[in-house]
């Protein structure tokens, strides 16, 4: 007769999950503890505060990935766009006589309207405070907010294989479920103040009113487009627009339409930089540096979209094909269903879609 695998206790195995419990809210303590003390040296935002060198020297800041807000809570890279630091940044430089202009470098698809434009006024403001000029290079690409970004500059040079145009706005795609949550039984009532009010809910077809309050946002923000770039590019609104059908272009064609003012390789383009300049100035980098690596890891965890206990326990469930979501009787919808509702939820927890010079190409 085969012998009977020893197995724990209930008590035993209760205990074990307390003690992990336990440990894992002291690391998670701890982690929190340090990462603050570091804050305490950084500027606030889990980065080293910029500090330039004492020799006349121009600013390289670095523009790559999604310009937004969103990338302030990626402490652990130094490589993603951090939107609060670059501001600070270009403030620092304002008050630094020893920094003599600001050389972009753009690898970037764009961003939110909001960041953009807030960076675009910065530059502008830092032109115009103190008198000293700005030059964009873009890498691979630099398009829609890229652009908007590179219209500061007093001349933008591109890499020949670079992206860049896509000047627009899109907010987005708005989705409509509800034909395909009637056709499953399931009905949705909203409450609101206005018939507008809900606009762009998942659960309630768009209105030909409503497509046309969208669609003045979206006209609103592309006006600023076209004439921020007309006015750096000393062209006309007209020309803008022609050009401004939401393409992206090549390095050759936008060097064609006026929107760069020449194609260089990276070493080129820093040479070129450097010659407008009589004091020995030289290109000096200026990049997010985070204060440590213990909320990079706090980071890492919660954005996963995994809870620690989980991960701890070692039974997160990552199937995506076995959703499943309960209605208010307790009954299970699965697959299709499941998936239609919980993107419904995400949508209500994101709010109204949001405007963006973002181009979405491959």
């Amino acid at each position: 007769m085969e012998k009977e695998r020893a197995r724990f206790p209930a008590w035993a195995t209760a205990a074990i999950s307390v003690v992990i419990t336990i440990v894992a809210a002291v690391a998670v303590i701890a982690l929190i503890i340090i990462s603050v003390m570091g804050l305490l040296t950084g500027d606030g935002q889990g980065s080293k505060a910029f500090s330039g060198p004492s020799s006349p020297y121009i600013a390289r800041i670095k523009i790559v990935g999604e310009i937004s807000s969103a990338a302030n809570q990626n402490y652990s890279s130094d490589a993603a766009y951090h939107h609060t630091w670059t501001i600070q940044t270009i403030d620092t430089l304002i008050g630094d006589p020893n920094n003599k202009g600001i050389c972009l470098w753009l690898d970037t698809p764009g961003g939110s309207v909001y960041e953009c434009d807030e960076l675009y006024l910065k530059l502008m403001e830092y032109k115009e405070k103190t008198g000293r000029p700005v030059y964009a290079y873009m890498e691979q690409m630099a398009a829609s907010g890229g652009y908007y970004t590179a219209a500061a500059a007093d001349e933008i040079y591109a890499n020949r294989n670079t992206w860049t145009g896509s000047i627009g706005v899109t907010l987005g795609t708005v989705f409509d479920v509800s034909d395909f949550l009637e056709s499953h039984g399931i009905h949705t009532d909203t409450i609101t103040s206005g018939r507008n009010k809900a606009m762009g809910s998942y659960y309630t077809p768009l209105t030909d009113e409503q497509k046309q309050i969208y669609q003045g946002l979206v006209d609103d923000a592309y006006d600023r487009f076209v004439s921020i770039v007309a006015k750096g590019r000393n062209m006309p609104e007209s020309k803008v627009r022609t050009l401004g059908d939401g393409r992206l272009y090549t390095a050759g064609q936008a060097l064609d339409d006026g929107l760069i003012d020449g194609i260089l390789g990276e070493t080129e383009a820093e040479d070129a930089i450097k010659a407008k300049f009589d004091d020995g100035a030289v290109i000096y980098d200026c990049y997010y540096r985070p204060v440590t690596n213990y909320l990079s890891m706090l980071g890492s965890i919660f954005g996963s979209g995994q809870g620690i206990w989980d991960l701890l326990r070692g039974n997160a469930d990552s199937s995506a094909g076995n959703q499943s979501l309960n209605d208010s009787t307790g009954s299970a919808y699965e697959g299709d269903i499941a998936a239609v509702l919980e993107l419904a939820r995400e949508q209500a927890e994101a709010g109204v879609p949001s405007l963006n010079y973002l181009c979405t190409a491959p």
